[in-house]
């Protein structure tokens, strides 16, 4: 497996240093290879970013941001990364399943606390990198990964893929898709419509913006639609 690439922002020297340790314990009893970047205020991190992290190591309490206003931002640019919020106050913590944090962790962080959060996230990038779909059509089949997908859309019986990869068409059935993608975080907003819930990125009364364009949510859909959404951001999708 290649390395993973994991960010830690941290402002206390000996917080930083702890977790640092952590994961090279970690990298060496799980034999798993970490690529890690430390950083002590939200600035740095955000001169380095461009989306070259896959997991995120982010201290509510910055000397120059509050954590969770900086994964706001982050979320803009990068809505794969896995964020672990380590915080001194659990209460603080549970809001940051509003910028579908992953998990949290409370301080004085221990070594057996911080390796199941670690596992637990690596095991969730690993299912969400590999998990892909083939779609067919008259030019041949194609395989996409499914995090790429921002939503789904049938039009006469044929499927549009709405991707970060750009819009592929191919027969098939939203209904079968819906079943194919099932434990992937997807949800219908009405009958044409399959939204990935890791792309969405705001939600009125009965609309909902994926991939920066404005879907329609149906009477009908909404309830369970809203469902979805709020289990899939409880569970720190």
């Amino acid at each position: 497996m290649e390395n993973l690439r994991i960010a830690v922002v941290e402002d206390e020297p000996s917080a930083s240093d702890l977790l640092y340790g952590y994961l090279g314990r970690y990298s060496e009893e799980a034999q798993v290879g970490f690529q890690i970047s430390r950083y002590y205020n939200a600035t740095s991190f955000f001169e380095q970013f461009k989306g070259n992290f896959d997991i995120v190591f982010m201290d509510i309490e910055l000397p120059d941001a509050n954590g969770l206003d900086a994964v706001k931002k982050l979320r803009e640019t990068d809505k794969d990364v896995l964020v672990v919020f380590v915080t001194n106050m659990a209460q603080f913590a549970v809001k940051g399943y509003e910028v579908q944090a992953f998990d949290f962790i409370v301080k004085p962080v221990s070594y057996y606390n911080f390796s199941v959060k670690l596992k637990n996230a690596i095991a969730a990038y690993n299912m969400k990198k590999d998990k892909t779909v083939w779609i067919s059509n008259r030019e041949g089949k194609r395989r996409i990964n499914v995090s790429h997908i921002y939503y789904v859309e049938i039009v006469q019986h044929m499927l549009i893929y709405h991707t970060s990869d750009g819009t592929f068409n191919a027969s098939g059935s939203l209904h079968t898709l819906e079943d194919e993608l099932k434990g992937a975080d997807f949800s219908l907003c009405n009958r044409c419509y399959l939204v990935n819930l890791r792309h969405v990125s705001a939600i009125s009364q009965y609309t909902v913006t994926v991939g920066g364009v404005e879907l329609q949510i149906s009477r009908m859909k909404k309830s369970s639609f809203m469902r979805d959404l709020n289990n899939y951001l409880a569970g720190g999708g």
